[in-house]
């Protein structure tokens, strides 16, 4: 239970029409989760208006509305809480009924395009291999203590965030690493959240289906920075075009990581292969079983993060030497015949340019590349054609399937692919719209020692089609069909 007037405190607020004395027992935005005795906050979202809801909130039994616009009739017996900025006033109001948790973690977020999975989830990993009682919220899962599920949003909504880091708090929970995403940030999820440090990743095409443009994009992501307080730490990669750009305006101090240009923390690549790299970071030498250039700034990220933190650096590249590679990153098995399988969730072009370049600097050119690969549906669609191009310059054979079609029609999402592909790569590219035969073709292609990427959808276990999730995991379909195995 809470006083209205304590989780009000910090809203901007406009009009008030009742006592803001009463007890509230909860918080909510949906009303389909309203309890009695609830605060109902009435946002306006990208496709649903919570204001249409006021009244089914009421009938169930919500006794305080925080909205943007008073209902035409206000029910007697009901607080109303007038506010120009619904979402906003929900983080305040999430943080203060769940007692402001992220004051009590170290919180980092990590922010991006491309790698906020992996480094989220290998500084989760390498702080609790140091010892300490960790938290993750990741677009894989959040996970602390005894807790473990899968996560629908990459950030999850306020409440969400609050309770789970309330939670953790309770649970003796110290360290608390979580991907922050660029409709995270926009849509006010993170508002007021404590932040003891932030990580900018890089910075590709994405999302532009909803930020409209790159440089709304950019300064979404940016944002996240600009709001760091002077207590934290803003670490960049440098090697990105955009890594100095988000740090310009933050209070907090400015720190970067690179492999190509010069910053506070380096590393290189002192010998590569499919089963890991030997790296100098700092001038002292360690082997990891992660692979690619990607994956090197990657644990550059979370090297520095460890030295920010105060770890001694011996501690920090011992527990770097024992991190696995994150599921659906980079993820590899080997085959009888010698066939390598790389499973990885790159779906934009830098993602995939990354992850093929990668391949063909480790690879002899003595065998083949074959690459599986689509775009979802209901998304992006300027990045389609660069996606055909990528994938057809990088690979030696392409075959072009379905990702998510979500509402779209499969063989439009694929044509839309192909009408990026160069007249001298067409004779790479096949068409097999549905996705598990088009694994399979990959697998009756190869031969001894060729490598087939699939990628796209990574650790994803299911695939969306008309407003549906069937399960469908690559990993799992891949070992069936490379290793007759229905593991």
């Amino acid at each position: 239970m809470k006083i209205l007037r304590d989780i009000l405190y910090g809203v901007t607020i406009e009009k008030i029409i009742g006592s803001t004395s009463i007890e509230v027992n909860a918080v909510a935005f949906d009303s389909r989760k309203i309890e009695r005795g609830a605060l109902f906050v009435a946002q306006k979202g990208v496709v649903v208006d919570g204001h249409d809801y006021i009244d089914l909130a009421i009938k169930k039994g919500a006794i305080a509305i925080v909205c943007e616009e008073l209902p035409s009739v206000c029910e007697k017996g009901v607080v109303y809480v007038v506010t120009s900025d619904a979402s906003g006033a929900l983080g305040i109001l999430s943080l203060n009924f769940f007692n402001n948790p992220s004051e009590q973690l170290t919180l980092i977020g990590v922010t991006g395009t491309n790698g906020k999975t992996t480094i989220a989830s290998l500084l989760y990993e390498l702080f609790t291999g140091l010892g300490y009682p960790c938290g993750l919220i990741s677009t894989v899962k959040i996970e602390y203590q005894n807790v473990r599920q899968n996560n629908t949003h990459t950030t999850p909504d306020a409440l969400s965030l609050n309770y789970h880091m309330s939670r953790m708090v309770e649970a003796g929970i110290s360290h608390c690493f979580m991907e922050v995403s660029s409709h995270g940030i926009e849509q006010k999820r993170i508002q007021g959240l404590t932040f003891a440090g932030g990580i900018f990743s890089n910075l590709s095409h994405d999302h532009l289906d909803y930020h409209g443009d790159f440089k709304s994009y950019r300064d979404t992501k940016k944002s996240f920075f600009d709001l760091l307080p002077k207590t934290a730490f803003a670490l960049t990669n440098i090697d990105d075009k955009n890594g100095a750009f988000m740090l310009q305006n933050t209070k907090a101090k400015k720190v970067s990581y690179a492999v190509k240009q010069h910053a506070n923390y380096k590393a290189q690549i002192l010998e590569a292969q499919f089963s890991g790299m030997l790296l100098k970071i700092q001038d002292q030498e360690v082997w990891t079983s992660l692979v690619g250039e990607f994956n090197v700034q990657n644990l550059l990220a979370v090297y520095a993060v460890g030295d920010l933190l105060g770890e001694p650096s011996l501690s920090v590249l011992q527990q770097i030497s024992l991190l696995k590679f994150v599921p659906g990153r980079f993820e590899t098995f080997q085959t009888p015949q010698n066939i390598t399988v790389v499973i990885d969730y790159a779906h934009t072009p830098d993602a995939l340019e990354n992850v093929l370049k990668t391949i063909n600097q480790i690879r002899t050119k003595n065998e083949t590349l074959i690459t599986v690969i689509g775009c979802g549906g209901n998304r992006d669609k300027e990045k389609r054609p660069m996606m055909g191009r990528k994938a057809t310059d990088l690979s030696d054979k392409v075959i072009f399937t379905s990702d998510n079609p979500r509402d779209e029609d499969p063989a439009t999402i694929i044509a839309e692919i192909m009408a990026g592909v160069s007249p001298e790569n067409f004779k790479k590219a096949i068409k097999v719209t549905q996705r598990d035969e088009a694994i399979s073709v990959a697998g009756n292609l190869a031969n001894p020692g060729d490598i087939v990427l699939i990628a796209g959808k990574g650790h994803e276990s299911y695939q969306e089609i008309k407003g549906e999730k069937f399960p469908f995991s690559d990993f799992e379909i891949a070992q069936k069909i490379f290793l007759n195995t229905n593991e």
